[in-house]
Order: structure tokens, then sequence, then C-alpha cells
């Protein structure tokens, strides 16, 4: 046991090391890109000094030099846009190794002062870790990067959005006297900016949170999102559901609904998937899920079995998604292989009775 205690204090040290590099390394690109995002600000600042300067003298001032004049303006805001959502992204990353470092420290705390004992199982009275314990560190991280995931989608669409939409009301203000034909093209591009920009924030709002699932339950949510995954990614995405319709606990619906999106995101990004086929199976006291694509696939038995911290990124997230319904009493297994598809099973009890 002592030899085990060993390794494992030597195991987490290595890990905060490792950590504390990593930290030095990004606080160090958050001051940089502080620099950038200061120096954009006031190049900002002065381009919106010229503007106001233009509208001043409206009249007298070249068309061309106002078309000018704004394009450079569009391209230094959105210069800032982006610098400040890379600032935002290593602030994130920052936040996110503190927290596994205190995690970690905390863990290390309880080797070191015997809050708890590893054992093989045999001591009646020891306090066993329970498989992936130490691993809510991992399950903590996949949070944060999924908002962080959520604000680069903020930051990439809304947001640039309604830069742009300001930039061009701005236009059309200037436009209405001098050129009303003009003034009405621009405003008629805006509404069509505006038309397909409210439809990806609907769009952003139900991969947020899809208020049907609340509202109709699991199965119609997931139609619905199999559906629009289809016709946005040309993917030929089927869903089978078996059993009856029922609604079951928030949150084993939420558990449901997320990991189907999660493994599809995974057969697109990572697979590059031309099929992907969905079952759902509510037939029986334990909630079953098949997703099963024909993309390139890795090895799941490394995977599972072998060094986690150098494995592929599609790999750690089903690790981490099996790790969190398995603290719930649901369980995941995956098969695949490099020329195979990928085929991840999963089961989740319908209620804690059944755990």
């Amino acid at each position: 046991m002592i030899d085990t205690q060993s390794q494992l204090m030597d195991t987490i040290s290595q890990e905060m090391k490792r950590l504390k590099d990593k930290l030095a390394e990004i606080k160090t690109q958050i001051d940089q890109t502080q620099l950038v995002v200061d120096r954009e600000q006031q190049r900002n600042a002065d381009i919106a000094t010229e503007l106001r300067t233009i509208q001043d003298n409206i009249e007298t001032v070249p068309r061309q030099d106002i078309k000018m004049k704004y394009d450079e303006a569009i391209d230094a805001r959105f210069r800032l846009t982006t610098m400040r959502g890379q600032l935002e992204k290593f602030q994130s990353n920052r936040d996110n190794l503190e927290t596994e470092q205190k995690l970690l420290a905390q863990v290390l705390a309880m080797v070191q002062g015997g809050g708890f004992q590893i054992t093989t199982g045999d001591e009646p009275t020891a306090t066993r870790i329970q498989p992936g314990a130490i691993n809510i560190v991992r399950i903590v991280q996949a949070q944060e990067e999924e908002k962080l995931r959520l604000a680069r989608l903020m930051h990439d669409g809304p947001a640039q959005s309604l830069t742009n939409f300001i930039l061009q009301t701005e236009i059309c203000q200037r436009l209405f006297d001098r050129d009303p034909a003009r003034a009405a093209e621009e405003l008629g591009n805006l509404k069509s900016t505006a038309s397909v920009t409210f439809q990806k924030v609907r769009d952003f709002i139900f991969d947020l949170r899809p208020m049907m699932l609340d509202d109709l339950g699991v199965v119609p949510t997931v139609r619905r999102y199999v559906d629009s995954f289809k016709d946005k990614n040309d993917i030929d995405a089927k869903l089978d559901f078996m059993g009856e319709e029922r609604r079951l606990e928030s949150h084993r619906e939420v558990m449901v609904f997320r990991g189907i999106q999660e493994l599809m995101g995974h057969a697109r990004d990572y697979a590059s998937a031309s099929e992907i086929s969905i079952r759902l199976d509510m037939a029986s006291d334990r909630i079953k899920v098949d997703v099963e694509d024909n993309g390139r696939g890795f090895d799941a038995q490394a995977a599972f079995t072998g060094d986690e911290t150098h494995l592929e990124p599609r790999a750690q997230s089903i690790i981490t998604l099996r790790e969190k319904f398995e603290l719930v009493g649901g369980t995941l297994s995956v098969t695949s292989g490099e020329t195979d598809g990928t085929h991840v099973h999963i089961e989740l009890p319908t209620s804690d009775e059944m755990m």
C-alpha cells in the first residue's frame, strides 16, 4: 500500500509541476495579448475620432474617403473583437489550469495526511478510492472547456454580427439625406443579415439548452436535433426509437440528450463521418443509446486501458463522458477501429432505485 501511495503522490506532484509550467507559459501569452488589445483599443479610439470629424464635414468629404474610413473602422473593430476573444480564451485556460491545480493540491494533501487509504479491497475497514475519483479534475475541466466553446460561439457569431449591425446602422444614418436609394439598399442588406443572425441565435439557444427538452422531453428533442444536424452538416443522420415515449427525471433527460449531441459532434469533427446512426431504446427500466458512425475510428482498447495523458481529444472526451454516466449508475462502452468506424453504447437507469 505504501508503494502505491508513494506512486500516487509522485504522479500528482509531476502533474502539478506540468500545470505550473503551463500556467507560466499562458500567463506570458495573456500579458502579450493584453498589450495587443490595448493597442487595438487605442486604434479604434483614433478611428472613432476621425469618423466624428468626417461626420461634422460630411458634405465636403469625398464619398470614396468615407467608404475607406468605414472599411478601416470595420477592420479595426474586427481585429479588436478577435484579440479580445483570444485574450478571453487564454484567461479561461488559465482559470481551468488553476482549478486543476487546486483540486490536485487537495488530493495530494489528503494522500499525504492519510485522509484515505488505497487498498486492494481485502481490508474490510479501509476506505477505498472509488474508480475515477481523482478524475473529477477532468470532469471539471470538460465543463470549463464547454463554457469556453460557448463563449467562442457567442464571440464569433452574435457578438460579431451585432458589431457589424452598429456600423451598418451608422452608415445608413449618414446616407439618408445624401443618397436615399443607397440608404434603402443598405437597410435591405441589414435586414437580410439580421434574419440570418436571428436564425443563428435560435440555433445557438437550442444547442445551449433546448427549451423543448423541458417542455416535451428527450425523444422529441433528439428527433429535432438529428434532423437539424442532418440539414446543417450534409451528413446522413438517422434516428431509430424503440419503446414508448415517456418523461424521465430532468437531469437524466439532459444526460441522454447531451450524450447523443456530443457523440454526433465527435463523428462530425474528428471522424469525418458521412453516416451516423442513433438508436434510442426506452422499452425497459434502463435507457439504452447506441451511436454508430462510419468515419475514422481510434484504438478504443488503448484509450480505456493505457496512458490517458497522450490520447487524442475524441478519446479523452469519451472517457469523460463515461465517467459522467458512471456517477449516476450508467455505463458506456466503445467499439472502434481505424477503418471500422465507432460504435458507442450507453445505458442509464431510469431512476435512482434502479442503480
